[in-house]
C-alpha cells in the first residue's frame, strides 16, 4: 500500500507531528520552511489523510486531494505580489460552505507570508474561528513578525531544509546518474524542486564554474567586469530552459482543458501569475548559489594561503555576504553584480 506521505522528503519530525494530528485534527496548521522542502507536497499528504481517513495513497479521496483535484480541498496562491483582500474575501466564503462530499473541507492558502495586511485583517478571525468542518493549511517560507497574531492561531509545523545527501540520495532513486546528483544537490542548497531542475541542466558545473573562476579574472577593470556580468547572466538565462519549456508543457495542458470544458474559471491568470514568480525564483536562486561558490573561493584561498593580503579574503566573503541579503529586494542584477566584482580582490593560481 502506497503513502501519502511518500513525496515528502527528510522531514521525519514533521510526519510524525501530522500523523498524529489526524487522529484528532485542530482548525489550522502552519507549516514554516524554505522553498523545495516539501511543505507543499505534505499539505497535500496531510489534506488527503485527513479526507481518506487511511494513510493509502490509492483511496479515491487520497488519490484525489494528492493531485489536487478533490472537490474539498482547495488550495489558493497569490495573483500579484500579495494574497489580495479580495482574495480573502474568497477564502472567507468558501470556508463558511458544507463540503461537497466528505465530513471535512480543506483550504490550503501558499506563501502566507506575502499576505497583505487587509487580507490579513479579514482572515483573522475565519482562521481562528472556522466552521468545524473546515481545516486550514497555511504555507510559509518564514513568518513575519506581522502575522504572528496568525500564526498563534494554529498549530506551528517545522520543515527544515534537506540535507544534501538525502536529496542525492532521492535524485538517484528518481533515475539520475550519481555525480550528478551529488553536484545537483550541492547547488540546489536543501531545495528539491530545483534540485531535480538542475539535474537536468548539462551545463550546471560551467556555470558554477563562472563564479568560481570570477576572482581570478578580475584585473581591476570595469570592461573585464562588465564581460564577466553579461557571460554570467547569460549562462542564468539558458539554464532557465527546462523551466521554460515544463512551463509550456503546463500552458498546452491548461489549454487543451479551456477547450473542453470554457474558460470560466480555469485558473489561467493564476498560472500565468506562477510562472513568472517561478521565473524569478529561478534566477534568484542562481545568483544565491552562484555568490555563495564565489564566497567559497576566497574562503578557500584563506585556507591555503595563497593570497598576498589575507584579510583581503574576509572582506571579500562580508561583500559577497552583503550581497546575497540584498537579493531580497529583488535588485537590478547586472548593477548588484558589476559593484560587487568591482570591489572584489583578484586572486592567482
Amino acid at each position: 500500500m502506497a503513502s501519502v506521505w511518500q513525496s515528502v522528503v527528510g522531514q521525519p519530525h514533521a510526519v510524525a507531528r501530522l500523523q498524529a494530528s489526524a487522529v484528532n485534527p485542530l482548525h489550522a496548521y502552519l507549516f514554516v520552511g524554505p522553498p523545495g522542502s516539501t511543505k507543499n507536497e505534505a499539505s497535500r499528504a496531510f489534506a488527503a489523510l485527513l479526507l481518506a481517513g487511511v494513510d493509502d495513497a490509492d483511496h479515491r479521496a487520497a488519490r484525489l486531494a494528492l493531485v489536487g483535484q478533490h472537490p474539498d480541498v482547495r488550495e489558493f496562491a497569490r495573483v500579484g505580489a500579495m494574497i489580495s483582500r479580495e482574495q480573502a474575501d474568497e477564502i472567507v466564503r468558501l470556508a463558511a460552505l458544507a463540503p461537497n462530499e466528505s465530513d471535512r473541507k480543506v483550504l490550503i492558502l501558499d506563501e502566507f507570508h506575502l499576505l497583505s495586511a487587509d487580507a490579513a485583517a479579514k482572515l483573522l478571525k475565519t482562521i481562528e474561528e472556522p466552521p468545524d468542518s473546515t481545516v486550514f493549511i497555511v504555507l510559509a517560507d518564514y513568518m513575519p513578525p506581522e502575522l504572528v497574531t496568525i500564526a498563534s492561531r494554529c498549530v506551528r509545523i517545522e520543515f527544515t531544509a534537506i540535507a544534501d545527501d538525502v536529496v542525492a540520495a532521492t535524485l538517484i532513486a528518481e533515475g539520475v546518474e550519481s555525480a550528478r546528483a551529488v553536484q545537483s544537490a550541492e547547488a540546489a542548497a536543501g531545495d528539491l524542486s530545483r534540485a531535480r531542475l538542475l539535474a537536468n541542466d548539462p551545463h550546471l558545473v560551467a556555470r558554477r564554474e563562472l563564479f568560481a573562476s570570477a576572482p581570478y579574472r578580475l584585473d581591476g577593470t570595469g570592461q573585464v567586469v562588465v564581460a564577466a556580468v553579461e557571460e554570467i547572466l547569460d549562462a542564468i538565462e539558458a539554464a532557465a530552459v527546462p523551466l521554460v519549456e515544463r512551463q509550456a508543457g503546463e500552458v498546452i495542458s491548461l489549454e487543451e482543458r479551456i477547450a473542453a470544458m470554457g474558460e470560466r474559471g480555469s485558473g489561467k491568470k493564476a498560472l500565468e501569475e506562477r510562472h513568472k514568480r517561478e521565473l524569478r525564483r529561478h534566477r534568484t536562486d542562481e545568483l544565491r548559489s552562484g555568490l555563495t561558490t564565489l564566497a567559497r573561493s576566497y574562503r578557500d584561498a584563506l585556507v591555503d594561503g595563497t593570497l598576498a593580503r589575507p584579510e583581503s579574503a574576509a572582506t571579500a566573503i562580508s561583500r559577497i555576504h552583503g550581497s546575497l541579503d540584498s537579493l531580497e529586494r529583488n535588485p537590478n542584477e547586472p548593477l548588484l553584480l558589476q559593484a560587487l566584482l568591482l570591489g572584489l580582490p583578484s586572486m592567482t593560481r
